[in-house]
C-alpha cells in the first residue's frame, strides 16, 4: 500500500455502498488495489473506487501497467479486428474493488451473447453476477464492464445485465482465479 494526496476534487464510489462522493482535493488516500484501470482508495472516510479517467488526480501515482493475476492478455491479432475473445479479454480487464481477480475468473460471467447489429457491427450482451446482492458496486462493475466492451473494434452497442440466477458462490471461481486468491 502506498500513500499518496489527492492534487484535485475528484468523484469516487464508496465501497460497497455504491454511492457517488466527492473526494476533495487535499484528501490522503492509501492504495490498496490498482487493476483495470481503475484504482481503490482507503481514507478516513473508508474504501473508495477512483475510476480510471481521475486516477491523474493522485498526485505521484503512476499506474501499474502490469496484468493482474488471471487476467493474462491472450494474443488479439489485429488491432482492429473482433472476436469473441477480445469480448472475453475486455472482461477480464475488469475487477470487484474489494478483490484482485478479474470478473471472469471470479465466476461472475453466466452468459456471453454476441449478434449481428442493424448497422452492420456487433450488439453484445452480458450476464453476470455478483458475489453478493446487496452489493452496492453491482452497477458500478457492470457500466466498467459495458464501457470496455463498447470501446471494441465493430461494437454498435454492448448490454449488460445483472442476473442472480444461480446464486454465485465461490466453488464458481477458476482455477486461475483460486491460486491468485491462495486457495489453492
Amino acid at each position: 500500500m502506498s500513500q499518496h494526496t489527492l492534487c484535485a476534487d475528484i468523484s469516487a464510489t464508496l465501497i460497497p455502498a455504491g454511492n457517488v462522493v466527492t473526494l476533495p482535493a487535499g484528501t490522503s488516500v492509501f492504495i490498496t488495489q490498482s487493476l483495470g484501470g481503475n484504482v481503490t482508495v482507503r481514507t478516513d472516510q473508508g474504501l473508495f473506487r477512483i475510476a480510471a479517467e481521475d486516477v491523474g488526480a493522485i498526485a505521484g501515482y503512476t499506474p501499474d501497467e502490469r496484468v493482474a493475476p488471471g487476467a493474462e492478455a491472450a494474443p488479439l491479432g489485429d488491432a482492429g479486428s473482433f472476436s469473441e475473445e477480445r469480448v472475453w479479454e475486455a472482461l477480464r480487464s475488469c475487477f470487484d474493488p474489494e478483490i484482485p481477480v478479474n470478473i471472469v475468473d471470479l465466476g461472475l460471467i453466466y452468459d456471453l451473447a454476441i449478434e449481428p447489429g442493424a448497422a452492420g457491427g456487433n450488439r453484445v450482451e452480458v450476464k453476470m453476477t455478483l458475489t453478493a446482492q446487496g452489493c452496492g458496486m453491482g452497477p458500478v462493475i457492470a457500466e466498467d464492464a459495458r464501457k470496455k466492451i463498447a470501446a471494441l473494434p465493430a461494437v454498435e452497442e454492448a448490454r449488460v445485465f445483472i442476473v442472480w440466477d444461480p446464486v454465485w458462490s465461490p466453488r464458481m471461481i477458476s482455477p486461475a482465479g483460486r491460486k491468485a486468491l491462495g486457495l489453492e
